[in-house]
């Protein structure tokens, strides 16, 4: 003990203060090191939050037009019903559906506004995706509508039935809607030259 005592006395300062410091140096790193197994840790809930926001699913609702209220989606996006369909059982398939996107039935559905849950349904298409049905009508999209809300399909006749906005009853509407027709500007002046291409809505008759 003598030695040690007399060996730490010969030290220059420098060295004694040196010793110290190295501990410290060490405790950090160890320290350091023990945290670091618990960054996976922080990732764990945005797993979880991402797999809630799985769960969402397809919504329909309404939007109030000038000739009454239309179904939508929640985003807003019109929705349409074929005249050739029969009961849940889409006609519609090729150039038509590529033209006419069908409403595709994802997670849960569920009905906002003035849409009826109990009129909600679903068929299996002949690819075997799944598509929204209402009161038994296919439900589809127009791929002229650029903007929420936006009716540029209705009253159309391409391949060979008319096009409808549906009514929260699940009746037709046959009416225009001059509203959004009025709130669309540019395209509304385009939807004349649709009847020459086979994969965009018709006039009105």
């Amino acid at each position: 003990m003598k030695m040690i005592h007399s060996l730490l006395a010969r030290m220059p300062k420098s060295v004694k203060l040196g010793i110290p410091l190295a501990a410290v140096l060490a405790t950090a790193a160890c320290s350091s090191a023990a945290a670091s197994p618990s960054a996976p840790a922080s990732s764990a809930p945005a797993a979880g939050s991402s797999a809630s926001a799985s769960t969402t699913g397809t919504v329909i609702t309404t939007h109030a037009g000038s000739a009454g209220a239309f179904l939508t989606t929640g985003s807003g996006r019109t929705v349409y019903l074929w005249a050739k369909d029969s009961m849940n059982m889409s006609a519609c398939s090729g150039a038509c559906a590529s033209a006419w996107p069908p409403v595709p039935a994802t997670g849960t559905l569920t009905a906002t506004g003035g849409a009826k849950a109990s009129d909600l349904g679903t068929i299996t298409r002949s690819d075997g995706t799944k598509q929204v049905t209402y009161d038994g009508h296919p439900l589809y999209y127009f791929v002229g509508d650029s903007s929420p809300d936006q009716t540029a399909g209705q009253g159309s006749a391409a391949f060979g039935a008319k096009w409808w906005l549906v009514a929260p009853s699940g009746a037709k509407i046959t009416a225009a809607d001059t509203a959004s027709a009025a709130a669309a500007n540019a395209p509304a002046p385009a939807a004349p030259a649709a009847p020459s291409s086979s994969n965009a809505g018709g006039g009105w008759s």
